[in-house]
């Protein structure tokens, strides 16, 4: 098992190390023997009406430029094993192959640079409702003040904005997985002020999740704001530009919605389906559940050192006479170095969540190490992480759960 493996992880280092070789475009060979200038490859690239950049896809302009569609897609292959701790030996190890993620988009501007699209599907979720993740329209009357309408992800939680393309382990941590709203469909206004110094965000939505609706007033909403004292910090983890330079930014965010029981379980929505609410186990079924989720998160990067952590607070009040409630914590912290810069990196997370803090024996925890390989960086990589997973159990011994996983991503 062991020399299969091997032999696996060489065969996709080999053949992304060849994708890597023809990365380049001729206008950047040319730029880098110094044929043409900065200023020409630009002009170049921003007069052709079609033109392609890694990570952004091919890029078809009208001859006004007043229309522009990008074409891109990422895939993520990835192999898992998880040796399950099991007393009784009814629970098999797990070893699997999957695509993790497959997604084509297309985005661009219409009319007007101001007006922007976006249209983004995954053809790796099983279910047809979870084909369209993105579908929006923004418009800017400046960049302190924009309005956009449609599908996207709601703005809470600095891990889950960060797109899964752009992460520093294989994948986002429980505790973000555990308290993040997901996708779902409403108006948002947001902007960046003072050179991207500060920027917020404000969303009202539907309320059901992702291309979800359901019948009722009930509504929810959203708000994030962060801070970036020493300059704009992109949502994208790794310091893979070695910033000459520190960079800290500091979040809050906030989201509130209100469901039944019944109501959830048919619209699936993230936080009640698979988050810490457990299924509303603690509420009854025609029960309203006022869900009140808030987070404060920082991030740090300097000369290919990188540090974040984010802390979640949540709190489920009934409806009933009975006036159940179920209040649940989570965090989580990670840093990573890069051993060989801009190319290889080591990274080591720890992630808590406490679903009921009403409720003993109920925690999970996971230790987790990770190395990325970065042949273009967040564009074409190849990662492994390694996690310990501790989950207690009430009235039981806790299980105590190993996870390996290699995953191979390119975006083009």
């Amino acid at each position: 098992m062991k020399r299969n493996f091997t032999a696996v992880a060489v065969l996709l280092a080999m053949a992304l190390v060849a994708q890597n070789a023809f990365a380049k475009t001729l206008e950047d060979v040319l730029k880098e023997k110094g044929v043409i200038t900065e200023e020409e490859l630009k002009e170049v690239t921003t007069s052709a009406p079609l033109s392609y950049k890694l990570g952004d896809g091919f890029t078809f302009k009208s001859a006004d430029d007043r229309f522009s569609l990008s074409l891109g897609s990422r895939i993520q292959a990835r192999y898992t094993f998880i040796d399950k701790d099991d007393a009784n030996g009814t629970i098999q190890d797990v070893s699997e192959w999957n695509i993790r993620r497959a997604k084509f988009w297309l985005k661009g501007h219409a009319y007007s640079k101001d007006l922007t699209y976006k249209m983004q599907v995954n053809f790796r979720e099983g279910s047809s409702s979870k084909l369209l993740e993105d579908a929006i329209l923004n418009y800017r009357f400046i960049k302190e003040a924009q309005i956009q309408v449609g599908q996207e992800k709601v703005p809470f939680a600095r891990q889950e904005l960060t797109s899964s393309g752009a992460q520093q382990f294989v994948d986002r941590s429980n505790a973000t997985d555990t308290f993040k709203p997901g996708r779902d469909t409403g108006v948002m206004a947001h902007g960046k002020a003072a050179e991207g110094l500060l920027e917020y965000a404000a969303g009202w939505y539907g309320g059901a999740g992702q291309s979800l609706t359901r019948s009722s007033n009930r509504n929810s909403v959203a708000v994030r704001v962060a801070v970036n004292p020493l300059g704009e910090m992109k949502y994208s983890e790794s310091d893979l530009e070695r910033s000459e330079k520190p960079l800290f930014s500091v979040g809050a965010n906030w989201y509130r919605n209100v469901f039944t029981k019944e109501e959830a379980g048919k619209n699936n929505t993230t936080l009640f389906d698979k988050g810490w609410l457990n299924r509303g186990a603690n509420f009854a079924a025609d029960e309203k559940i006022e869900v009140n989720t808030a987070g404060a998160d920082l991030a740090f990067k300097w000369m290919g050192a990188s540090f974040q952590g984010e802390y979640f607070w949540a709190q489920g009040d009934g409806s009933s006479a009975a006036k159940n409630t179920q209040r649940a914590q989570g965090f989580y912290v990670q840093s990573g170095y890069f051993i060989i810069p801009k190319h290889l990196e080591a990274a080591v997370r720890y992630s808590y969540v406490d679903p009921n803090r009403d409720k003993a024996d109920d925690l999970r925890t996971e230790t987790q190490g990770a190395l990325s390989y970065y042949f273009n960086k967040h564009n074409l990589k190849l990662q492994g992480d390694f996690t310990s997973i501790h989950q207690q159990a009430s009235g039981k011994l806790p299980n105590d759960d190993m996870q390996f996983r290699l995953q191979a991503q390119i975006i083009f």
